[in-house]
């Protein structure tokens, strides 16, 4: 619970700081005046101080954020949000209002901006940093056919050892393209070619992830029998097995591919087993006592108890210089774009469920998960977060970033800014709009949290 709220604190803090860290940046740099620099909405906190001509505080409702800059024409509908008025006058030159039209796109604009820029950098330093891990098979072992979907049924005929050469018209290099063109929400099927079998067309459109993720699942990779890691005080460490060793033998049984280990040792629970391996070319014998754990049975639902070795497949690492890290952040921030626009588009056109939305309930849930996981998995996650934030600002919902977007550009197109009447109905009906969001969101998240 504590890593939960922690992680949550942590990942919504920071991509709010960011965001609004664009906004107050890019007021400075075009000389407009800031009063408010505020993580929260709401009354404010005791936890401020003041620099300059800006406080700098923390305000009530953990939600959100604001830079509250200088101008005459203050929004009264969010007024109570954004903790009341200024403390201070500012001249003229300094207010929002009185900026070229190109200054107050630029200031708007520059929170999204930040927030797919920090995207940008989090996949860029992973990918310097630590590679990219590459599972280089393009070769299905073996299909678990209970597991399959009912509209991937024909994948049940494939023969073993198949190899996959495309999935929708895009070549496959490794495993990772594998997962990465079926978790496709763009794609309105899935189409696979093989080198050695018929082509299989799945009438699964990205929506229907549920399925696409139980026919991902259902493909089992074939991989040579190579020790990649080794648990620490596993049934495996205490036998002596090495990264780089080549299984070749279990109990006399020829040892072919992964899955052959895999299904020696899931059957030999607390049973001393005879294993062979290759190590620096030669032949190395490893009695290991694979240790019992419970698992349910993905084509029955019922538990069963397996034998456990402690050992996973070896994978390739690719290291990724400067050049090559500024497209993987790019490929990074993309990718996620288009997972969150396609799931937008599905709401909008009721492919997807309402009830698929979440608020700062599953946002902490998922943070304290991906947290627990390690530091990768979470900045991965807030990557993908700030992209999600940066989209959802674009909204054209008049208290977002996008609504004040339009309000600019139909000034630019009449030469003149709306009536400011007009402008604060419209930002009254945009924030019960916004509102309203919340409230679906966090009601989703308590039925989530009673199971309902």
């Amino acid at each position: 619970m504590l890593l939960t709220i922690g992680a949550a604190i942590f990942v919504i803090g920071v991509l709010i700081f960011v965001h609004e860290l664009g906004h107050f940046m890019a007021a400075k740099s075009v000389g407009i005046g800031v009063h408010r620099f505020s993580l929260g909405l709401g009354p404010l906190t005791p936890l401020s101080f003041r620099w300059g001509e800006t406080t700098y505080v923390i305000s009530w409702i953990p939600i959100g954020g604001y830079v509250k800059m200088a101008s005459k024409e203050e929004q009264e509908e969010v007024g109570g949000l954004e903790g009341g008025s200024g403390e201070q006058e500012f001249p003229q030159e300094k207010l929002f209002e009185n900026k070229p039209l190109w200054a107050r796109v630029f200031v708007i604009s520059a929170g999204v901006a930040m927030n797919f820029l920090f995207a940008w950098v989090v996949y860029f330093g992973l990918a310097t940093i630590y590679g990219r891990v590459v599972d280089p098979s393009t070769t299905i072992a073996r299909v678990e056919a209970a597991t399959l979907p009912d509209a991937a049924a024909e994948l049940r005929d494939l023969p073993r050892d198949v190899e996959i050469l495309r999935i929708n018209g895009d070549t496959i290099t490794s495993w990772n393209d594998v997962r990465d063109r079926i978790a496709d929400p763009a794609s309105e099927e899935l189409v696979f070619e093989f080198a050695n079998a018929d082509p299989v067309v799945l009438a699964i459109d990205g929506f229907a992830m549920d399925d696409r993720i139980a026919v991902y699942l259902s493909l089992v990779p074939k991989r040579e029998a190579r020790i990649g890691n080794v648990a620490v005080s596993s049934a495996a460490d205490e036998a002596g097995f090495a990264v780089g060793d080549l299984v070749i033998r279990a109990n006399g049984e020829a040892i072919g591919d992964w899955e052959a280990m895999v299904a020696v040792v899931q059957r030999s629970a607390n049973n001393t087993v005879d294993f062979v391996v290759l190590r620096d070319s030669v032949e190395v014998l490893l009695p290991a006592t694979p240790r019992p754990v419970t698992r349910v049975d993905p084509a029955t639902g019922e538990e069963e108890e397996i034998g456990q070795l402690g050992v996973n497949p070896q994978l390739r690492e690719v290291h990724v210089g400067l050049v090559e890290g500024i497209g993987e952040g790019w490929r990074g921030m993309k990718s996620d774009a288009r997972l969150i626009l396609t799931t937008l588009n599905g709401l909008i056109r009721g492919r997807v469920s309402p009830r698929e939305l979440g608020g700062p309930l599953l946002i902490g849930q998922i943070s304290g998960q991906v947290a627990a996981q390690g530091l990768i998995p979470l900045l991965s996650f807030m990557a993908l977060f700030s992209v999600n934030l940066a989209i959802l600002n674009l909204l054209p919902i008049p208290v977002l970033d996008g609504g004040q977007l339009v309000f600019l550009l139909i000034e630019g197109v009449r030469g003149k800014p709306m009536p400011l009447e007009l402008r604060l109905r419209f930002s009254q009906f945009g924030l019960v709009i916004l509102l309203g969001i919340m409230a679906l969101a966090l009601t989703n998240d308590l039925l989530r949290v009673f199971g309902l």
